[in-house]
């Protein structure tokens, strides 16, 4: 059978059927009933030989046989056993396809590192090889998959997937805006963000409540090293948006109760121009986010 049937909704009842299997709500499964878009998310991963391909959620092995044809490697991760099985029919005739049957997280703030462990055994064989997250997201996992991979000591070149728009729009949400929380400012911080397209419920089967959209995150470099203390930025930021409608003050006094008193937590903040006894941290831009975190991170080791 062409490709080209291979994601209708028919298809794919027709398959379900044949080995009695339904989509699972608890794995967050909806499947993209549209080639073209299948076609969009390979295309917005800009694929090439020297790139190896996570994906996490293979489904049927659409998107997955798309990359296969321009990858080095894919690494593609399904936890549903059914679909797994299914899958493997359709990635048979590719030998740079490493299907793996399991959960993508180790924990909420773990990658599985047998996930982890074919992409960095392949990318260190030989040089100028990286690798890209390519996927159709399933919802229930997308924040802690991209947030975890972008903690990595070699992060990914590339993030391209679809997930819940609203999702998208935190990511790309500018300060003093309902959307704007700690994950914001991680992506921003790190990353250029791009909405490449937004998807209608329609195109998928099952249909969700809420519209996808599919993302492209690009992991800068210069970024990166701007922040010397990445984990410490990253709790940092969590902590900030923990009571978003407190004041500035207090949530730094809670955050740092352990190493810093009141009157040092004040010491601090006296030295920073964009701070008043009313900011709040929803109103500070992720630069000035960087600038306050260095500042008490260098603060609360000195009076270690």
């Amino acid at each position: 059978m062409s490709n080209s049937n291979r994601q209708t909704i028919s298809y794919l009842n027709r398959r379900f059927r044949e080995v009695g299997l339904e989509p699972n709500k608890r794995h967050g499964q909806n499947f993209l009933v549209d080639l073209n878009l299948v076609r969009l998310i390979a295309d917005t991963g800009d694929i090439h030989p020297a790139d190896a391909v996570l994906e996490i959620g293979t489904g049927t092995g659409s998107l997955t046989a798309m990359m296969a044809e321009k990858a080095g490697l894919v690494v593609t991760v399904e936890i549903d056993e059914h679909l797994h099985q299914l899958a493997k029919e359709e990635l048979e005739p590719f030998d740079n396809v490493r299907m793996l049957l399991q959960d993508a997280l180790k924990n909420k703030n773990n990658l599985s590192p047998t996930v982890l462990a074919p992409i960095y055994e392949w990318i260190n064989q030989a040089p100028g090889r990286g690798f890209k997250l390519v996927a159709n997201l399933p919802y229930n996992v997308a924040t802690p998959i991209i947030s975890n991979l972008l903690m990595l000591e070699l992060p990914p070149r590339l993030i391209a997937v679809t997930i819940q728009k609203e999702l998208g729009e935190r990511m790309m949400a500018k300060p003093s805006t309902k959307d704007y929380s700690a994950l914001s400012v991680w992506v921003q911080a790190l990353c250029d963000v791009s909405m490449a397209r937004v998807l209608p419920p329609n195109v998928f089967w099952p249909a969700p409540k809420v519209d996808s959209a599919i993302m492209r995150i690009e992991p800068i470099a210069a970024k990166r090293a701007a922040i010397p203390d990445l984990p410490f930025f990253h709790t940092f930021t969590r902590s900030l948006f923990f009571h978003r409608r407190k004041f500035l003050r207090s949530v730094l006094v809670s955050a740092f109760k352990e190493q810093m008193n009141k009157v040092q937590v004040d010491a601090v903040l006296a030295d920073i121009s964009f701070y008043s006894p009313t900011t709040r941290a929803e109103e500070l831009t992720v630069a000035q986010i960087q600038d306050l975190c260095e500042r008490f991170r260098l603060a609360s080791q000195s009076l270690r």
